[in-house]
């Protein structure tokens, strides 16, 4: 499968691991690269040592590309962005903040870069920016979330329609079909992150991969939009959080009951009562726990059997 994103990345198949927090270390991201696929090391739940550590524990686990998801809101930016530079990092996603602030300057060191946006105004400002991708996420993925609520489905060819760089969707793919529906709506590439958390490899607390594979449709609710929207599974937390809700609690009220460190508690200890357990629709599909070889082979095999099933149905 070659395409402009297979190209960008010099990868086998157009499909990327996403970045996530607690979930995403060098483990999971060297197994997704050496599946074919394009792995990244979540670096926003890791302090710049961490992160150095897990860059040249990925070198030593992988000899395909992989790259560093980096939140530009977290604290430490300045210092993560030098560590990702020394370790000859290559691929740099951002997100959660202006590319504006980082693009050019990753691109002068030779860094291939890729901005994540939930809204076509943003792909713009993207492209704009000089990033060599977008991935456009839609409201049904896991974790931090756009304020715009546009799902997968619309978003992807409103996107398409206005950009010129290569483009990648999210939100919603877990599957080797829904793979092939985003691409035939426009997308190069897929970036997934559900079904790669319950996977062997995640860094992830056991107990957190299993209650993703136990969730089912309408477990999981977007939430804390005053703070910053994030998808969460409906546990303990989450239900005082709808109480708290019903006060008409302040910012302040809200900050306060979140408290810190909430969703390493859930996703990277596994108190699945009193910990932020951040996941995507898709969980919903998402029936067991594999190795990343698997995950990705099947995802493949589903899309050719997919487009097979397409062409029988059209023709």
């Amino acid at each position: 499968m070659t395409n402009r994103i297979t190209e960008l990345f010099n990868i086998k198949y157009p499909i990327i691991q996403a970045g996530m927090i607690w979930t995403s270390g060098w483990e999971l991201a060297s197994a997704a690269s050496n599946a074919g696929a394009l792995g990244l090391i979540g670096a926003g739940s890791m302090y710049p040592d961490v992160l150095r550590e897990h860059i040249q524990k990925c070198k030593k686990a992988t000899d395909k590309p992989f790259g560093v998801n980096v939140p530009m809101l977290y604290p430490n930016i300045e210092e993560i962005m030098d560590i990702i530079v020394e370790e000859g990092v290559k691929i740099v996603f951002t997100s959660a903040g202006n590319p504006k602030t980082w693009t050019s300057w990753l691109k002068e060191r030779g860094i291939t870069v890729v901005h994540v946006v939930s809204s076509v105004k943003f792909a713009l400002k993207a492209q704009e920016a000089g990033v060599d991708a977008v991935v456009a996420e839609g409201f049904e993925a896991g974790g931090h979330n756009g304020r715009e609520e546009t799902t997968t489905l619309t978003l992807i060819p409103m996107v398409k329609e206005q950009l010129n760089v290569p483009l990648i969707a999210a939100g919603g793919i877990a599957t080797g079909a829904t793979m092939l529906a985003v691409m035939i709506l426009g997308a190069d590439a897929v970036q997934v992150g559900s079904r790669f958390v319950a996977s062997e490899e995640a860094s992830s607390h056991q107990a957190f991969k299993n209650v993703v594979v136990d969730t089912k449709e309408g477990d999981t609710q977007l939430t804390l939009k005053e703070l910053a929207p994030v998808r969460l599974i409906k546990n303990k937390f989450f239900n005082e959080l709808q109480e708290l809700y019903k006060k008409g609690p302040s910012v302040d009220e809200l900050k306060t009951h979140l408290g810190r460190a909430r969703a390493k508690r859930g996703m990277f200890e596994g108190d699945l009562d009193d910990g932020e357990l951040e996941i995507g629709q898709i969980a919903g599909l998402i029936h067991d726990i594999k190795p990343v070889a698997q995950i990705v082979n099947d995802m493949i095999d589903e899309f050719s059997e997919a487009q097979k099933k397409a062409s029988r149905s059209l023709y």
